[in-house]
C-alpha cells in the first residue's frame, strides 16, 4: 500500500488524528514516506500498529513477527519457491489450523493461486511443452499440512527478513562461487556484504591463516564468529578488489591503508569503511558497515529509561552548555549523539556536526567530515562551524586539549554542544578534562550532563525462557556479594535457549546500559577543586545518579539481557 494510503487508513482507523497526519506532512515537506517515519519517530504511532491497521483494512488478522519469531525450521515447511513467489511465511502451528503470514493482496484475498509447471511431450518428434496448471493456494496448502489453513498481515520488512530463513550458509555459498565463476572476487565480496548488512554486522574481518587459508568473521551483537573460509589463491582477487573500490594502492603491502567503500543493491546503501594492515600470514581487512539506520533510532529504542530520557530532555532544551558521553570504541556512543540531535531537529536551528567519519545523515543537519588531507581537524572545523551562525554543535570527539579548548569556549558563548570523551565511566569524565588544561571555572559553568554506556546483548524474543536460581547460588559463580541488588533468597531470570533466529547464541540485538552524572550545584563546586574520580562519584551517587552495573540489573529484572552481559561489560560497584 503507498505511504499516502497508509496515512489515510491511520486516520480512518482512528490510530491517529487528521491533525496527526498534518503534522507529520508539514514535517515532512509533504513527502508521505517520511511522514509515515515522522509519525514512528514521534511516537504517535508505532510499526506494529500500522500493521494491524493494514490487516483492518484486509480484514485479516496481523501476524507479529516481531513479536513472535517463528524459528528458521518452521519457516522452511513451506516450499521455498512457493514461499518466494506468493511471499508466504509460516508463522505458527494452533491445534486447529496453520497460520500463514503475507503482505500478498491476492493471499489475503483468498485469490492466490499456485502455479504447477510441467513439460509435457508434443507430436511424434517427442518435442516438450510447458503446461501451467492453476491449483487454489489454500486447498493446497490443506493438503500438505493436513490441518485448515488461516492467512493474516504481516509487514513486507518483516516477511523479507524471514523469507532469508531460506538462505544456504555463507560457507556453502562460497563453494558454490568458486565453482560457478572464473573470477570469484565481485561475487564472494557482494556475497559477504549483502549478508552482513541483512544480518546485523558491524563488522567484517578477512583474516589469512597459517594454513594457508582466509578466515571470515562478522562481529555480530559486539561479538565475532566465523561464518566460512575460503582458499588463499582467492584471497589475493580479493584482497585487490577491496583496494581498488576504497581507492588504496595496490601495489603497497607492508603499510597499514586506510579507506571507504558505498555499496548499492536493491535500493539500498551501504557505506563501508576499510583498514588494511599487513600480518606474518598476508594482508588482514576489516570492513566496518555503516547501515543507515538512523531513521528508526529514536531515545525510547536506545535502552534508556523514563527517568534518564527525560534528564536527556531537559538537557538537551537548553539554549548554550555542553553533554558528554563517554565509553569505549563501539559502545553507541555515536548513536545515542544521533538520536539527541533528531530531537531537538527543527527548521528553526542551524545544527552543524564535525565528524570522523560521518556514520549517518539526518535531514536538515549540516555534517563535516574530519579530513587530514586537506588539515581539517576537529580543532580547525570547529573555529569553522562557530563562524556560520551555529545554534547546536555536534563534535564527533574531544580528543585533544585544542579541541577541548575551543568546545567549552562555544558552549560558553550561547552554543549548546554535544561530543563524545573517552573515558573509564561518567565519574572519570571531569578529571580527564581537568587534564586537558580546561580551567575549572569554565568546566563548571557550561558541563550539563554527562553520560556513560555500554552495550549488551538481549536475550532472544524467539527463545527467552524463565528460570530460578537463588542468590546463593550466583554469588558463590561470581564471587561477589548481590544481596544490595538482589535482597530477595530466590530469583525469578531470563535467557534464552538458543534458536536459529539468533544463531543458536541466545541473544539477539543490542540495549544501552546507562550511567547519568547530572551537574549539580555541589558537583559544580566540586570541579573547581580538580576533583577525583571517587570524589565525583560519591556526591553523584548522593544525587541519585545510577552507576552502569545497577541500570544493568534494572534490565536483568525486566528479562531484557542476563546478569552475565551486565557483568561482561560493567564493574560491580564498590560498596559505601
Amino acid at each position: 500500500m503507498e505511504p499516502q494510503a497508509i496515512l489515510e487508513l491511520l486516520v480512518n482507523t482512528q490510530y491517529i488524528t487528521d491533525e496527526d497526519r498534518k503534522l507529520a506532512l508539514s514535517s515532512t515537506d509533504n513527502n508521505f514516506a517520511i511522514a509515515v517515519d515522522y509519525l514512528v519517530q514521534t511516537n504517535l504511532i508505532t510499526y506494529d500498529i500500522i500493521g494491524q491497521a493494514l490487516a483492518e483494512s484486509w480484514e485479516v488478522p496481523y501476524f507479529d513477527l516481531n513479536t513472535f519469531v517463528p524459528p528458521k525450521e518452521d519457516v522452511t515447511k513451506l516450499p521455498e519457491a512457493v514461499a518466494r513467489e506468493l511471499r508466504l511465511v509460516y508463522f505458527k502451528e494452533l491445534s486447529d489450523r496453520i497460520q500463514i503470514a503475507s503482505d500478498n493482496n491476492l493471499v489475503l484475498k483468498g485469490n492466490a493461486k499456485l502455479v504447477i509447471r510441467k513439460e509435457e511431450k508434443v507430436g511424434i518428434m517427442g518435442g516438450k511443452k510447458e503446461v501451467r496448471e492453476e491449483r487454489d493456494l489454500k486447498e493446497e496448502l490443506v493438503k500438505l499440512f493436513k490441518k485448515p489453513v488461516e492467512f493474516g498481515y504481516s509487514l513486507t520488512q518483516d516477511v523479507d527478513k524471514l523469507l532469508l530463513s531460506y538462505k544456504a550458509p555463507l560457507a556453502s555459498r562460497f563453494v558454490s562461487i568458486m565453482q560457478k565463476f572464473d573470477t570469484v572476487a565481485p561475487e564472494i565480496v557482494e556475497e559477504i556484504v549483502q549478508e552482513a548488512v541483512e544480518e546485523r554486522v558491524s563488522d567484517i574481518h578477512f583474516e589469512a591463516q597459517y594454513d594457508k587459508t582466509v578466515r571470515i568473521r562478522f562481529r555480530i551483537d559486539g561479538m565475532l564468529q566465523e561464518v566460512g573460509r575460503i582458499p588463499f589463491s582467492y584471497y589475493e582477487n580479493v584482497l585487490n578488489l577491496i583496494k581498488v573500490k576504497s581507492q588504496m594502492r595496490t601495489d603497497e603491502h607492508f603499510i597499514p591503508q586506510d579507506g571507504a567503500i558505498r555499496f548499492e543493491k536493491d535500493n539500498k546503501i551501504s557505506d563501508v569503511r576499510v583498514s588494511i594492515v599487513p600480518t606474518v600470514y598476508g594482508e588482514k581487512i576489516v570492513l566496518r558497515v555503516l547501515t543507515n539506520t538512523s531513521s528508526n533510532i529514536t531515545l525510547e529504542t536506545l535502552g534508556l529509561n523514563d527517568r534518564n530520557i527525560k534528564t536527556l530532555r531537559k538537557a538537551a532544551q537548553k539554549p548554550f552548555g555542553m553533554v558528554l558521553v563517554t565509553g569505549p570504541t563501539g559502545s553507541g556512543k555515536s548513536t545515542t549523539l544521533y538520536s539527541i540531535l533528531k530531537t531537538i531537529n527543527s527548521e528553526g536551528r542551524n545544527i552543524t556536526t564535525i565528524e570522523d567519519p560521518v556514520e549517518y545523515k539526518i535531514e536538515g543537519v549540516n555534517h563535516i567530515q574530519v579530513n587530514k588531507d586537506t588539515d581539517l581537524t576537529f580543532a580547525r572545523g570547529l573555529r569553522s562551524i562557530l563562524r556560520q551562525d551555529p545554534d547546536i554543535v555536534l563534535v564527533g570527539e574531544i580528543r585533544d586539549d585544542e579541541t577541548a579548548q575551543i568546545s567549552i569556549n562555544a558552549a560558553l558563548t550561547g552554543h549548546l554542544l554535544f561530543s563524545t570523551v573517552h573515558a573509564n565511566d561518567g565519574e572519570s569524565t571531569l578529571p580527564r578534562l581537568l587534564n586537558m588544561d580546561i580551567d575549572p571555572f569554565l568546566l563548571s559553568s557550561t558541563l550539563q550532563l554527562i553520560i556513560a554506556q555500554r552495550l549488551i546483548r538481549k536475550i532472544c524474543s524467539g527463545c527467552v525462557y524463565t528460570y530460578t536460581v537463588s542468590r546463593t547460588e550466583l554469588e558463590k559463580t561470581i564471587g561477589v556479594s548481590l544481596r544490595r541488588f538482589f535482597p530477595e533468597e530466590t530469583l525469578t531470570l531470563y535467557r534464552g535457549k538458543g534458536c536459529s533466529n539468533c544463531g543458536f547464541t541466545g541473544y539477539n540485538g543490542r540495549s544501552g546500559v546507562y550511567q547519568f552524572i547530572e551537574m549539580t550545584e555541589e558537583l559544580r563546586e566540586l570541579a573547581l577543586h580538580n576533583p577525583t574520580a571517587d570524589m565525583v562519584s560519591k556526591i553523584a551517587r548522593k544525587n541519585g545518579s545510577q552507576s552502569l552495573f545497577e541500570d544493568g540489573i534494572e534490565k536483568v529484572r525486566l528479562g531484557v539481557t542476563t546478569l552475565d552481559e551486565v557483568i561482561r561489560v560493567a564493574q560491580i560497584p564498590e560498596e559505601d
